[in-house]
């Protein structure tokens, strides 16, 4: 290692290093060497669009033309692959589409082949890139004495750094799974749900997650078919002749199908910007009210894109905007709502009109991870029981052929969904399987068994005390995110409800802690005293979701990766 620059690791080589990376060499600086540590024998796919988070039959949430520019567009990447490799995943590259979702697996080779690209323009600009493969990362140990940073690996070894950006991406701990037969903590990898089937199974959840498990299932036990009439329809193995898929969701709901954006990457340019923020925060003692993100980033654009559907809901505050929207979907059958929104979608895309309020809210939920750590305790407990339930299940973006099987495996009686409730609770039995326990909607409590349960809730937001390098926390370099009541009086009626959930501390200030660990405006972490570190960036997004709750993929890799570079 060059002692004459300054050194940079990457922890993880999947999509957020690849656009951090991407900012370091546009950079075109000759004083810095970057070392990227990645767990895989690959750069580029990350856990989403490799083997451990998809198989062939799954399918991105995105399209070409959604994708922030990396080294070259898929389009143009597509014509120099071989006839073959593109067989597989049905491509054409004389026929490409830029609108349309693509295989998850064929994605995660482009990122590897952008991973490439960049290394080549690297060398190009003299900038000295060390790639650790197969290099597993068990600490970080801060060294602020010396200004650095070491990062050790599992093989003993171990490296200093003067900064240390953590990418380390999804994780999916296990909690029941390898115990319990017939328990699965997540659907990933998918290879593991590759089992042939003759009972019901239980789906925790309605999300993404849980059709990436359905689309993995429902190959495996049967086989989707077009009818006389070109419509799909399921047929079931006759060894499966007892599968069936059922979905339990707290809402009763199925995700929003994806439609055409007007603005693709949600860019959200027209949103607040920094300085109407601040001047917020100096007149709401620090603070950003959540009604005032609401109602500017979102209610005064409606009024200028669409004009009818604001002047439904132009008197309303968040609570009764959410309110609408969810009695709206609560009324229809959750299949015939799926239909409805699948017609209104390709409605949509044909005429390359968007639908306004949900691109939007999608707009809102991405803003929302700026001003988050500034939310009041009252106000972040509105956002998590209001405003982000909706946010989930509009802007999952349901890809076209998903919500198709959907309604042909539901026609076909093999897949429903149930209404649990937030107080639904999960028997794990240590014989195997589990008993769901719900209230029905008649009242009537209900407790059913399950030999295969399949939890699909998503990436959890995952708690300090499940912050993998022990070191930071031992040291006190990192602290757990935790957001202050306004009001005492509040503060101490939430403690009266949840003790755990708040902190009072010696100075009489209720606290309300939060997934995660606390960081800045650039992703630095935070201590105990509110100082942040200008050596460690945090951009695995499991550790940061109380006080970055959106979870936007590529555009949070784009977003967070220009912060840190301008903070270096």
């Amino acid at each position: 290692m060059d002692k004459t620059k300054k050194s940079i690791a990457i922890l993880g080589g999947g999509p957020s290093a690849l656009f951090m990376y991407k900012r370091f060499v546009e950079a075109k600086r000759d004083d810095i060497e970057i070392s990227i540590f990645e767990r895989k024998q690959t750069l580029g796919a990350g856990m989403p669009y490799s083997a451990e988070g998809a198989n062939y039959e799954h399918i991105t949430n995105v399209s070409d033309n959604e994708i922030p520019t990396i080294v070259c567009h898929i389009a143009d990447w597509v014509k120099t692959l071989p006839a073959d490799y593109l067989a597989k995943f049905n491509i054409d590259p004389n026929h490409f589409n830029e609108y349309r979702v693509l295989p998850r697996l064929f994605f995660g080779k482009y990122l590897a082949a952008q991973f490439e690209l960049l290394k080549q323009k690297a060398d190009e600009v003299e900038l000295q890139t060390n790639i650790y493969l197969g290099a597993n990362v068990t600490d970080i140990v801060d060294l602020p004495k010396e200004d650095k940073v070491k990062v050790k690996l599992a093989d003993d070894n171990s490296y200093t750094f003067d900064h240390v950006i953590v990418c380390t991406g999804h994780n999916w701990p296990k909690k029941h799974e390898d115990k319990i037969d017939g328990y699965f903590d997540s659907p990933y990898p998918p290879s593991k749900l590759s089992l042939q089937i003759n009972h019901p199974v239980a789906i925790k959840g309605s999300s993404l997650t849980a059709i990436d498990a359905i689309r993995t299932l429902s190959r495996k036990n049967g086989r989707f078919e077009l009818d006389k009439n070109d419509e799909l329809t399921y047929v079931l193995n006759k060894q499966s002749e007892g599968f069936k898929l059922v979905m339990h969701s707290r809402n009763g709901m199925l995700p929003a199908v994806r439609f055409h954006l007007e603005d693709p990457r949600l860019s959200g340019k027209s949103l607040l910007g920094k300085e109407e923020i601040q001047v917020h925060r100096q007149e709401n003692d620090g603070f950003i009210s959540l009604d005032y993100i609401f109602d500017k980033d979102f209610k005064e654009i409606i009024k200028t894109k669409a004009p009818e559907f604001y002047s439904q809901i132009a008197e309303m505050r968040m609570e009764g905007f959410v309110d609408f929207l969810m009695d709206l979907r609560e009324r229809l059958d959750p299949f015939q709502l799926l239909k409805a929104e699948y017609l209104e979608a390709e409605k949509s895309i044909k005429r390359k009109q968007s639908v306004y309020w949900k691109e939007l809210l999608a707009m809102l939920s991405f803003a929302m991870n700026y001003p988050a750590k500034y939310l009041t305790a009252e106000d972040m407990l509105r956002l998590q029981k209001t405003l982000m339930p909706l946010i989930s299940i509009v802007i999952a973006f349901v890809p076209q052929s998903s919500c198709v099987e959907l309604l042909a495996l539901h026609k076909a009686g093999v897949l429903d969904l149930i209404s649990v409730g937030a107080d639904s609770e999960i028997e794990v039995k240590k014989d195997g399987g589990i008993v769901y326990h719900y209230q029905a909607e008649n009242g009537k409590p209900e407790a059913v068994y399950y030999k295969t349960f399949i939890d699909c809730v998503g990436q959890p937001h995952l708690n300090y005390n499940q912050f993998p390098f022990k070191s930071l926390v031992d040291d006190r370099t990192i602290s757990p995110a935790k957001l202050k009541f306004k009001s005492k009086e509040e503060g101490e009626v939430a403690r009266v409800d949840d003790e755990e959930a708040i902190e009072l501390t010696e100075t009489g200030n209720y606290y309300l802690k939060v997934p995660g660990i606390a960081i800045n405006d650039n992703f630095n972490v935070v201590d105990e005293y509110g100082a942040f570190n200008d050596r460690i960036f945090m951009m695995a997004v499991p550790y940061i979701g109380g006080f970055n709750p959106d979870y936007s993929g590529l555009d949070f890799s784009e977003e967070a990766s220009a912060r840190i570079i301008k903070s270096i």
